[in-house]
């Protein structure tokens, strides 16, 4: 969202009537609003209207037999024009002559309720009756963990919070989360808010993260989804291909990404697909960014075609904050007139502007003749159905009884601590010095800019966290702890801290060095310039590794990835950890992993680049696949083929484990009728070509049926329980010149006791998990002979497809 838009608020989001020269309810008329809090948490509650002096059984818009889009309707009808503009902004001011109060649309929960939102309205806030909520670890961390359960138990938790704040009239039931952008770049800033650099991981923890927001249990499957209850509603954002903030003078409010129909198709866009598809969310957030010359948020083809068209949205679309703004005075698109503007993102599906232009322009556009009034009428409809099914209108009785006492609860507490151990990454481990012994290790030296970490662990989107466990509180738990900085702050500006740093090192019987970055180097609206540590924080890990005669173990704090070569060739640091930003209970999380109370399993959702590979290629370039004649390389681990620190899906164990798996090699063979055509593929080399190369993906109405199934049979041949995660790549037909290298998808967590073996299923649709997309944005079925491989390379076995013609 825009850096001016996001502004930590202290304001109340309150359901408000504001006064009408039209006729007025009987009950609180006067100068102070009138809040739908406390003594009504639902617009149709009868002893409301009667308080209001209004008859209920009047609004056709309360009666609970008719169907949500029949009362929806009927709202809308009973509004005038100017009264349905100011609904469609993200602080709609209601109609307090028809009974509507004021809602605001704007509430975030990335990793727990936070208080961000539009300074003069309150969507969440904290108080002293609710002084905070759990703020889990951001999404970069919890992804790491590869948890699919553990991702929608968190959604589940924040929207339990959500609720409970919402009764108390400190929460709307509306949240523009989670971040499902991929990350393409190293140097994005906002890689801590997403879950990674693969386009089916993302998708996965979108569809598991959203389904814990909104499912309420028992109605999962309700036939019509446009009347499924929701506990609370989620947002995917931000659509589409937006990764770059500001880069080299470059922002977000101008760039124009100039991006192929294949990784729109293939990299961009399939996290939102899911998320719609899977999810089934109840909204997306459109991009400030143009896609090849038109802003995402006047994008008809984007929004209207593709979201509410193809994929059936359930739900609205809503701008990224201040867009149509942005359009105007940044992109300046069309030259347009604010009226002008309006009147294209509304044609092109944009339901609800966050932002004034719609509350401000809307109705002169109706007036100019640029838009019909349906178009607010349609507008309003799909925001209205959302706050129905969220029992804005009806209540929810099974969330009324939710209070206080649901938040910060000892079980999310302890939840937020486990996923902050699942998310943490063993990415050296020399002499299997880890985990510290605390029978041996009685003092411990803490040391680094982050050592004594609280805010720097929530990252952004963070509200008010319910306490903090810094590194040091952990650590304090295993031994006597000597603390120093070594930094005086995350920019290390000078090393005069180093020195009583390595004195501390000398005479401890174990050194942890905790360094990393925060906002101030990787944040929204801020990428990164390189890869490196900040200021002289390489200085001071080489120089407490040189002086200390006892293990040293280096704890990286980052979201993006990190160039710490150096370290990891420094035979003097013998363990080095990555724990992303941890969440609030962190410091208990990284302590229980460094002294073996918890067997670190996770792994890494982005590849840790060399620092010379910003210098390979700009930012800008937008193209996932090398560019070999400007001379850039791949990006991801799809498509770069280069050394690297760290690859993706890469993480060490304190066990050991073993595969074995019960195929050898599959095959697929599939009949075409006469209306399956064969496609054609752009070949390194002819003797590759198949004679059917591929089949159009949309065309195969048999492919339910060919699946790929084997078991993995996975042994902890260690001594310690552990976790494993199973990730499982494809790798496709050889010579095929639009492929990537290899892309996941499936992945599967399992935990092992020492000695135990599990037999893990897994059941591959072909079409779903083998597809290519050729350069023309076709997802097609190659023909020919793939690999399926496990971990990395650990095991793997091919998988042929014919066509029979």
């Amino acid at each position: 969202m825009a850096n001016f838009c996001v502004i930590i608020s202290t304001i109340t989001l309150v359901a408000l009537f504001l006064t009408s020269n039209d006729a007025l309810p009987t009950a609180d008329v006067n100068d102070t609003p009138y809040a739908l809090t406390r003594n009504y948490t639902y617009v149709c509650d009868p002893s409301r209207f009667n308080d209001l002096g209004m008859d209920m059984s009047s609004f056709a818009y309360c009666d609970l037999s008719l169907p949500y889009d029949t009362r929806v309707k009927d709202l809308i009808d009973r509004m005038t024009l100017q009264e349905k503009v100011q609904q469609v902004g993200d602080t709609a001011t209601g109609v307090p002559r028809i009974g509507l109060p004021k809602y605001e649309w704007w509430s975030e929960a990335l990793h727990g309720v936070s208080n961000v939102g539009q300074w003069n309205s309150k969507a969440s806030f904290f108080d002293d009756e609710i002084p905070g909520a759990t703020s889990f670890p951001t999404p970069i961390c919890t992804v790491a963990s590869f948890n699919q359960s553990m991702w929608k138990m968190i959604g589940q938790a924040v929207s339990t919070e959500a609720r409970a704040m919402y009764n108390l009239g400190h929460a709307g039931l509306t949240f523009w989360s989670p971040n499902i952008n991929v990350v393409r770049d190293p140097r994005w800033g906002r890689a801590l808010e997403t879950p990674g650099e693969d386009p089916y991981v993302v998708g996965t923890y979108a569809s598991s993260y959203v389904r814990g927001l909104q499912d309420v249990d028992g109605t999962e499957n309700t036939t019509d989804l446009n009347s499924r209850p929701l506990k609370v509603a989620a947002c995917c954002k931000h659509y589409a291909a937006y990764d770059v903030d500001a880069w080299l003078g470059i922002e977000r409010y101008n760039f124009d990404a100039r991006v192929t129909e294949q990784d729109m198709a293939e990299t961009f866009v399939k996290p939102f697909e899911m998320c719609v598809k899977q999810g089934d969310v109840s909204s997306v957030m459109c991009s400030y960014n143009r896609i090849n010359g038109i802003p995402v948020c006047a994008d008809r083809r984007l929004l209207k075609d593709v979201i509410r068209g193809q994929w059936d949205l359930h739900g609205y679309i809503v701008s990224d904050c201040d867009s149509i703004e942005v359009i105007i005075d940044h992109h300046q698109w069309l030259n347009d007139l604010p009226e002008s503007a309006v009147s294209q993102a509304l044609k092109a599906g944009l339901d609800l502007d966050c932002g004034n232009y719609y509350t401000n322009f809307a109705n002169n556009a109706v007036v100019q003749g640029k838009i019909k009034e349906g178009d607010i009428d349609s507008a309003l409809q799909n925001l209205y159905v959302v706050l129905m099914r969220l029992g804005f209108f009806d209540g929810s009785p099974q969330y009324e009884t939710l209070t206080k006492d649901d938040i910060c609860t000892h079980e999310h507490i302890e939840l937020a601590t486990e996923a902050a151990r699942e998310g943490i990454v063993l990415l050296k481990n020399d002499d299997n010095i880890l985990p510290l012994s605390a029978d041996n290790v009685k003092t411990i030296a803490v040391i680094g800019p982050h050592a004594n970490a609280t805010d720097t662990m929530i990252g952004n989107y963070a509200g008010i966290p319910c306490k903090y466990t810094t590194p040091l509180d952990g650590f304090s738990a295993y031994g006597n702890v000597q603390y120093e900085m070594g930094c005086d702050s995350v920019a290390c500006n000078n090393d005069s801290l180093i020195l009583p740093a390595t004195q501390a090192a000398k005479q401890a019987d174990a050194t942890i060095v905790v360094v990393g970055l925060d906002l101030s180097c990787e944040a929204e609206s801020l990428d990164r310039a390189d890869l490196l540590l900040p200021g002289f924080q390489t200085k001071l890990i080489n120089q407490v590794a040189s002086e200390s005669k006892n293990p040293v173990i280096l704890i990286v704090m980052s979201a993006g990835g990190v160039d710490i070569s150096f370290a990891k060739n420094n035979s003097n640091i013998k363990g080095i950890l990555w724990v992303g930003y941890p969440g609030e209970e962190g410091g208990r999380a990284i302590a229980d992993v460094v002294f073996g109370s918890h067997n670190p399993g996770g792994k890494l959702p982005l590849t840790w680049h060399e620092n010379s590979y910003v210098d390979m290629l700009p930012m800008t370039s937008m193209q996932l696949r090398p560019l070999d004649i400007m001379g850039y390389p791949g990006r991801t681990y799809r498509f770069f083929n280069g050394s690297v620190v760290y690859p993706f899906g890469y993480g060490l164990s304190y066990t050991n484990f073993t595969y074995k798996i019960s195929s050898s090699e599959q095959s697929l063979s599939i009949q075409l009728n006469k209306f399956q055509h064969c496609r054609d593929l752009n070949y390194t080399n002819d003797s590759f070509k198949p004679p059917c190369p591929a089949v159009l993906i949309d065309d195969l109405q048999q492919c339910d049926d060919q699946n790929v199934e084997f078991e993995v049979e996975v042994q902890n041949v260690g001594q310690k329980d552990g976790r494993e995660t199973l990730i499982l790549y494809y790798i496709p037909p050889a010579g095929i010149q639009e492929a990537p290298i290899k892309q996941v998808i499936a992945f599967e967590k399992v935990f092992l006791a020492a000695g135990e073996s599990q037999n893990v299923p897994f059941k591959l649709n072909a079409c779903k998990s083998l597809g290519v997309v050729n350069f023309n944005g076709y997802n097609l079925l190659p023909a020919g002979s793939g690999t399926i491989v496990i971990g990395d390379d650990l095991l793997s076995f091919p998988i042929s497809i014919n066509f029979k013609q």
